[in-house]
């Protein structure tokens, strides 16, 4: 039996006039609407992070053609504009959030445009968006030392567990870099499963903390979105992204063994 493979959308923010420094990785909001539309239309069935780790974990049947919609970081325009065409449909989605980069109480201004504020967050919550952690500050986990690696998953933790109720239990890594060390302290702070990128398909095999998404951004067409809802000739699109983040990854793993001699 072929095994299945399944498209974990990552979108970043939905904004008709988003800054420079989202810009390459936003949606229009009406790039946004027609993509749930072709999602609908083509019978798919959007399902929760938590909801895929736990069926493929506990051995249960996945719909006919399961997908996933996921935001990273937390901007405004999922609430203002993502939640409306989410509701229009009756999707469910996830939200990772840098609980550092939320307006309020806890924001280190390190957003890099309008951002949400708690309430909203819960709002989203409330509309059956699950609400994951992406660390606190969003820096790259894997170039920590050990004590910050854990501060910046609990600090996660515990903010989104104390401002919805209850704790996180789906986790994406910033800039999806990551590594054994880091994916072994998610699992240790509490978080059943995370996200990576990678831009392929998600499959069963790839395990509950290393699970790729495929890049939503504001070069995507409409043949391209349905393409990599296909699962067709994704690792031509991202072609080109995977010898960079191959290269980075050289580049970063340098700077680590540097900074421990």
């Amino acid at each position: 039996m072929t095994e299945a493979r399944v498209p974990i959308l990552m979108y970043h923010a939905v904004a008709a006039d988003p800054n420079g420094a989202t810009r390459a990785l936003s949606v229009t909001p009406e790039a946004f609407a027609a993509q749930m539309d072709v999602i609908a239309d083509r019978g798919l069935t959007p399902l929760t992070t938590a909801d895929l780790a736990a069926r493929w974990r506990g051995g249960r049947p996945l719909p006919g053609r399961p997908v996933l919609i996921t935001f990273d970081d937390g901007y405004e325009g999922v609430h203002r504009h993502a939640l409306p065409a989410l509701a229009k449909h009756g999707f469910p989605a996830t939200l990772f959030v840098s609980t550092g980069w939320i307006r309020g109480t806890y924001d280190t201004g390190g957003g890099l445009d309008t951002m949400l504020d708690w309430p909203q967050v819960r709002r989203l919550a409330d509309a059956g968006v699950e609400i994951g952690g992406h660390s606190h500050t969003h820096p790259q986990l894997d170039q920590l030392d050990d004590p910050s690696l854990r501060a910046e998953l609990v600090r996660c933790r515990d903010i989104v567990a104390g401002e919805l109720g209850t704790p996180p239990a789906s986790f994406a890594y910033p800039y999806g870099y990551s590594s054994r060390r880091v994916r072994n302290e998610v699992r240790a702070n509490g978080f059943a499963q995370a996200l990576a990128v990678g831009n392929s398909l998600a499959r069963r095999a790839q395990g509950p903390y290393a699970l790729r998404r495929v890049t939503v951004r504001r070069g995507t067409g409409a043949e391209e979105f349905e393409r990599l809802l296909d699962g067709h000739a994704v690792g031509r699109v991202f072609a080109r992204d995977r010898v960079l983040t191959k290269g980075y990854a050289v580049v970063r793993g340098t700077r680590r063994l540097q900074r421990l001699v």
